[in-house]
């Protein structure tokens, strides 16, 4: 398989600070690639400067070898990038239905003349966009709370809507940013399945920030650790585990979360 995203010499400076330092990393078409490090490593920067967030001050950012440095946030979506983040961003006065429906937007290409009469495309878009929106309700097994109010569910099924919202798009990236901080045990390992699933089921890359070495270690088909900014090893998760300049920088002498 070949390359879908592709860093190299990445580098993003605040003033006299170096959030991100010269990384470069390629993460392949159906993987599950990890990004751990301790907290202030430059995960999230890194992360927001692939989502177009930020812009880096040097460095390339490649997605289907397409530049992304120069593109706004919210042409993403239309290229097949989604990315869920560590606070919850959902409509919590919305149901879980009308929170997945909004992820179905950047395929909506009718005009406003036709959206107003809900005819010939906006029609069809329409149908389109609940049929998939049905389809991952199922397959996140959400039935049961799909037209209750987002506010009203636990924090665990707040993050299975928006990982949905996410998945409205039919993205061939998808970034997780911390997607299991705040779940407990069961809610962890429901993600970890679905993630698993996207990969084995519907050929999908996931590219994950995550603090919990559980899951990275037990999902991952390859992990990248940064600290202070740089990146101080990329493997395979048993190759990762048994880095002494890992285990130094971040593991320390036990595999737990940080």
């Amino acid at each position: 398989m070949s390359d879908l995203l592709q860093l190299q010499g990445v580098t993003k400076r605040f003033g006299g600070l170096t959030a991100v330092n010269d990384v470069s990393l390629s993460v392949r078409e159906g993987q599950i690639y990890s990004l751990i490090g301790p907290n202030g490593a430059g995960k999230t920067t890194l992360f927001n400067l692939i989502s177009a967030v930020f812009r880096p001050t040097s460095g390339s950012i490649l997605f289907q070898g397409q530049d992304l440095t120069r593109m706004p946030t919210h042409a993403l979506a239309r290229l097949g990038i989604a990315r869920t983040f560590q606070n919850l961003a959902v409509f919590k006065h919305e149901t879980v239905v009308n929170n997945l429906l909004v992820g179905m937007h950047s395929h909506l290409r009718s005009d406003p003349f036709s959206s107003a009469l809900f005819w010939g495309r906006t029609r069809r878009e329409e149908l389109r966009a609940r049929d998939r929106v049905e389809e991952i309700i199922d397959f996140l097994e959400i039935e049961d709370i799909r037209d209750h109010p987002v506010g009203t569910l636990s924090y665990g099924q707040q993050k299975r809507v928006e990982l949905g919202r996410a998945l409205a798009i039919s993205p061939k990236l998808l970034l997780l940013d911390e997607m299991v901080s705040g779940m407990n045990q069961e809610e962890r390992e429901d993600i970890a399945r679905f993630i698993l699933d996207l990969k084995d089921e519907l050929g999908m890359t996931v590219f994950m920030v995550e603090h919990d070495m559980g899951i990275v270690m037990d999902i991952s088909d390859r992990v990248c650790v940064v600290n202070y900014g740089s990146k101080i090893a990329e493997g395979t998760p048993s190759e990762i585990a048994q880095n002494p300049a890992v285990v130094e920088a971040y593991l320390g002498t036990k595999r737990s979360a940080a």
